[in-house]
């Protein structure tokens, strides 16, 4: 599986409130939580944002409330992964629950600049960066492609439910 996109990097501590503001905490529709994505950082990345585009973060990406809130509106917004030198454990999980790829790899934030052109590997464990420089992360396992690719927990149960 391979991701292709632009680069949007907003550093280090990007909590859920500069993902997903709490005066959205209402909205129930992914397409309508997708809307404001990131608009307490860049009130423009909802209409500007591209299928496959990545998000990149420094430490800490993701810190703050445990609602999955903010990692439906970056899927949803069409960012194909988050990729961050560290990410707080829940948002973690529930980007990965989501069916999100959240990967991390060291240094991300100072190699990656908004605008690069990006493309992942998720199964290698590899980004290269503007078609030449590469970075690595350690590669998603068979169980996660799978989940990954069913669109997340929930639908890789449902597929999988006959199997156990």
């Amino acid at each position: 599986m391979s991701i292709k996109g632009k680069a949007w990097n907003y550093g280090d501590d990007v909590n859920t409130d500069f993902i997903l503001p709490g005066i959205y905490l209402e909205l129930t529709d992914p397409k309508d939580m997708a809307k404001h994505a990131m608009e307490g950082l860049d009130k423009e990345f909802a209409k500007k944002v591209q299928l496959g585009d990545v998000v990149i973060g420094g430490r800490n990406f993701g810190l703050g409330s445990s609602r999955e809130h903010a990692p439906i509106a970056l899927k949803y917004s069409g960012v194909g992964a988050v990729i961050a030198e560290g990410f707080a454990r829940i948002f973690y999980r529930n980007a990965a629950n989501l069916g999100l790829p959240a990967l991390e790899c060291p240094g991300i934030s100072k190699e990656v600049k908004t605008g690069d052109d990006i493309e992942i590997e998720l199964s290698a464990g590899k980004i290269i960066v503007n078609g030449s420089k590469e970075l690595s992360f350690t590669p998603v396992p068979e169980f996660m492609m799978e989940i990954l690719s069913a669109g997340g927990l929930r639908e890789y149960i449902k597929e999988n439910r006959a199997k156990w």
